[in-house]
């Protein structure tokens, strides 16, 4: 009788340990973007290759993360979530050996388009376990666990990527993947449940459909990536975005009239699917936004390095762990509609406190902004991931997981380039603006730069000599630069702000 009483309570920590293994991997494939990211200076230099050049290390990696996601869903169909999961893993610390074993930037951008498309199916592999290994009550900690991983990764990755940068060389950022990635894979294989593959859901392969997506996705985010420097209406980026328009077209025509579609859009006429769906991709917009501008100001404004720019922004992933339990708590017994609705206005009030900040705003002013936005992700993510997902049968989670996440990072990377076009195409205009009052002798603008108002106030016209100003234009340029974020902040929290009132439409979610 003891034996039968054990068995149950071994199986249930068999997948827990199963699931918890699945998490180590997603944590790893959100996280191998932000430390490389902290560490392309150093890439660059060390391979020899142009600064405009480098960035494709990154934008190779995401490119094929969102070719993967919404592929997930038949990936697990054909190959069961077990052994998807095992070889994600695999591949994925494979080609982590492969990028840090680059001697050419080509070499390096093939491994990286690799790594991200094994990346990417583990991303909504762990949001599809959630709701196919366990049951209803154990659902909401299962996605806080995840949701807390999947957050954590890119407020912690500046400050790793950093240390790992100076302590020892770029080649750790990818080696470091090795031990815990092989490891992640055999336990996996032991750990996670055995579920029945459908081999033959391969022979059913839309083919053409799966290259109008890849082509689709991946022109849109090259587009994504020039527009900022080349300008929106560039030939290039033009051209990029037609094919990218018109495929995708092609890709929607083609997947609505297909008996095995190879994504189900159909799924988005589930009300809270929809909705589910739209808060993801404003609240990728969001989290991307903000780990992005958050490292640009302060190392440009402020002048501090990779490793003291992750000690700040540890505040945020503080913020996540201490709301996680209570996240989980309230959204086994409240409405996730409310804990939704409640989670983006705590975020939009994060990002809106920095819409205040100075050339001289540090660590102190950051705090409770950081604090705001820590707790709002975790009701942004965990609910809201209930409220897309939480009504589907088990067989129809996988897709729906892939589309919905994909949709994140598909805000996060509209969103990053929007903010590149607001910040260095009204930068320099505020700069010249302020000039021009310095000139004036407009004391306002003397403080905004971080200079006694004395030392402009009641001057004519030009008491500024050319060599002043010349002393002055780096200081001009920061607070530009500050004025220009803080509209991107502002930007980003009316945004959040007003997504939050899609939850109106919203059904109640199981709890």
């Amino acid at each position: 009788m003891s034996q039968a009483r054990r068995v149950p309570h071994l199986a249930e920590a068999r997948t827990w340990g199963g699931f918890a293994t699945m998490c180590v991997g997603m944590f790893m494939a959100v996280l191998d973007v932000q430390v490389v990211a902290t560490s392309l200076p150093t890439i660059q230099h060390s391979l020899g290759v142009a600064p405009d050049a480098i960035s494709w290390v990154q934008t190779a990696y995401l490119t094929a993360e969102v070719v993967s996601i919404p592929l997930t869903g038949l990936l697990t169909r054909i190959m069961s979530l077990r052994w998807l999961v095992v070889a994600a893993l695999v591949v994925f610390t494979a080609a982590s050996v492969g990028c840090a074993a680059s001697a050419t930037l080509p070499e390096l951008v093939v491994w990286r388009l690799i790594q991200g498309f094994a990346g990417g199916t583990l991303i909504p592999a762990v949001f599809t376990a959630v709701f196919l290994l366990f049951p209803l009550r154990d659902q909401p900690l299962a996605t806080t666990l995840a949701g807390v991983l999947a957050v954590l990764a890119p407020t912690v990755g500046p400050i790793v990527g950093g240390f790992i940068t100076d302590a020892l060389s770029w080649h750790w950022l990818f080696l470091i993947n090795v031990a815990p990635g092989f490891v992640a894979a055999i336990l996996a294989a032991r750990l996670l449940p055995r579920a029945k593959a459908d081999a033959a859901a391969a022979r059913q392969l839309d083919v053409p459909g799966l290259a109008l997506m890849a082509l689709s996705l991946a022109t849109l985010m090259v587009a994504l990536k020039e527009a900022p420097t080349r300008g929106w209406l560039s030939p290039l980026v033009g051209a990029a975005f037609l094919i990218a328009g018109l495929g995708s077209l092609a890709f929607v025509r083609r997947t609505l009239k297909a008996p095995r579609p190879l994504v189900a859009l159909r799924l988005l006429r589930d009300r809270n699917f929809g909705v589910g769906c739209l808060l993801s991709f404003v609240f990728g917009a969001g989290l991307f936004g903000s780990v992005y501008m958050m490292p640009v100001f302060l190392a440009y404004v402020r002048g501090h390095g990779p490793f003291e720019i992750g000690r700040i922004m540890l505040v945020t992933g503080v913020a996540q762990l201490f709301a996680a339990p209570f996240a989980a708590a309230l959204e086994a017994r409240v409405d996730a509609r409310l804990l939704t609705a409640a989670g983006f206005l705590l975020f939009a009030a994060g990002l809106g406190l920095s819409t205040v900040q100075t050339i001289a705003t540090d660590y102190d002013a950051m705090v409770w902004p950081q604090i705001l936005r820590g707790i709002g992700i975790m009701f942004c993510l965990v609910p809201t991931t209930r409220l897309a997902l939480g009504l589907f049968p088990a067989a129809e989670v996988p897709d729906a997981s892939g589309l919905f996440n994909l949709l994140r990072n598909l805000g996060g990377a509209i969103g990053l380039a929007l903010i590149d076009t607001i910040l260095y195409g009204r930068a320099p205009v505020i700069g010249e603006a302020l000039e021009a009052s310095l000139r004036a002798g407009d004391p306002a603008a003397a403080r905004q730069i971080g200079i006694p108002a004395t030392l402009v106030a009641h001057q004519a016209s030009g008491a500024l000599d050319p060599h002043t100003i010349e002393l002055l234009r780096s200081l001009i340029a920061k607070a530009a630069l500050t004025q220009a974020m803080n509209e991107v902040w502002g930007m980003l929290a009316i945004l959040t702000c007003a997504a939050s009132l899609a939850v109106l439409w919203a059904n109640r979610a199981r709890t």
